[in-house]
């Protein structure tokens, strides 16, 4: 079923009776040419592009729970391709133009709102770099605006202007970036997979590899022994346990990053804001909650729950950059287990298992690379090779010295 202004009115005067279900239900397969393992925006999305581009649809998606129940449902949606260096600004340039297309590409409302994203600054050394990094969005197509002091308060005058601690000096500004809905993100990408033949296997633990002469031929798993031509990973904080079952190790590291949202509010935040004297984002929800997040925990953990010191830093940057969300309250918290690398950037890429390929590392830009991830996973795994936006997403980097990093800071993993 395709979803229009006409279906919608047809089942408002029939009860709602007459909706398919959006994906089937169906039973492991013996063998398939393509198993991913993570039923997140990533390992969905490359399913769907597989279907789409490549016409390769005998493909199964496992998911240990229920799909999008990981990072995908515990992030705090923010869409911007503003990055600086060669190696991550075309990657992530190419997922925003396939965000702005999304909604049509699969007859889905994702609820993609391009309200905007600034990004403070408060030294003049950092309006420098910012400059830089605009010119670099430039160069590649991408939309930038570097703003002084008074168009930053003009654009948001509820930010602290007045007896500030750290002085806002500016700010670099993509109209194009904003939010979109994490779990309508899941569900389209699901229902469209699905409408291809692609298999979307719920409560299917991958619990082993099947590995012979240096080949996997499929999956070890709690509804039994799948077997795959090729085996794709997508599993975002879990990567290293799956890759461990593998005999591989793997430069990420795994920890905890915390969101929160308070409770609705009038509209307030027309745009995404961070704040440039503390890991700090925030952005209001479709329903009025503002949603806010910051550093990760800063310690290795599979706990998909926070420690109380952190919700103190990100409150504290949180009242630094606008002291009036003291009066809001804040109604949950929760965390997404992030898969961080040695340098912050992701990897998407074979492994030295033939057959097995992995997406992961993905820092804190998971959700905004889901289409592009989706796209290059899907064209490596059907051709063997990497995308054109994704050639220095490459696992022997760490090897070679050829390290992605965004930040300039070495290879300190909590950092990025």
């Amino acid at each position: 079923m395709r979803y229009s202004g006409l279906s919608i009115l047809r089942n408002a005067l029939s009860g709602q009776k007459h909706w398919a279900p959006a994906w089937r239900e169906p039973a492991p397969k013996p063998q398939y040419d393509v198993i991913i393992i993570g039923g997140g925006g990533h390992g969905l999305a490359t399913a769907w592009y597989l279907a789409r581009n490549h016409g390769i649809t005998n493909v199964a998606v496992l998911e240990r729970s229920y799909l999008g129940a990981g990072n995908s449902g515990r992030n705090t949606t923010i869409v911007r391709s503003n990055y600086h260096i060669a190696g991550n600004e075309p990657f992530y340039a190419h997922s925003l133009k396939l965000w702005e297309g999304l909604e049509q590409d699969l007859n889905y409302n994702v609820m993609m709102s391009q309200r905007g994203v600034l990004n403070l600054c408060h030294s003049d050394g950092q309006f420098d770099f910012y400059a830089r990094r605009g010119n670099a969005m430039r160069l590649h197509g991408e939309d930038a605006v570097l703003i002084d002091r008074e168009a930053v308060r003009g654009f948001a005058p509820y930010l602290n202007f007045r007896d500030e601690r750290f002085p806002i000096r500016g700010g670099l500004l993509q109209p194009r970036g904003g939010t979109a809905r994490h779990d309508a993100v899941v569900w389209g990408y699901a229902r469209a997979a699905d409408s291809r033949g692609v298999d979307l296997i719920q409560n299917c633990e991958v619990t082993g590899f099947r590995i012979e002469n240096g080949r996997v031929r499929g999956v070890e798993t709690t509804r039994g022994y799948i077997g795959a031509g090729k085996v794709g990973m997508a599993v975002a904080g879990r990567t290293s346990e799956v890759a461990r079952m593998a005999g591989l190790r793997l430069p990420i590291e795994s920890q905890v990053l915390q969101a929160f949202v308070t409770e609705g509010l009038k509209p307030l935040l027309p745009s995404v804001i961070t704040y440039g004297m503390g890991h700090f984002y925030i952005s209001q929800s479709d329903k009025g909650g503002l949603v806010f997040g910051g550093d990760i925990d800063f310690y290795n953990s599979y706990a998909a729950r926070g420690n109380l010191p952190m919700v103190e830093h990100v409150m504290e940057a949180g009242m630094a950059m606008m002291p009036m969300i003291g009066r809001a309250r804040v109604l949950r918290s929760w965390g997404g287990i992030a898969d961080m690398t040695m340098d912050g950037s992701p990897i998407i890429d074979r492994t030295p298992v033939e057959g097995l390929f992995l997406d992961g590392g993905w820092c804190y830009g998971g959700f905004k690379a889901t289409p592009a991830s989706g796209w290059a996973f899907a064209h490596l795994l059907a051709t063997g090779e990497s995308h054109e936006t994704a050639r220095a997403f490459r696992l022997d980097r760490f090897a070679t010295g050829h390290v992605l990093d965004e930040e300039g800071t070495g290879a300190q993993p909590n950092r990025h």
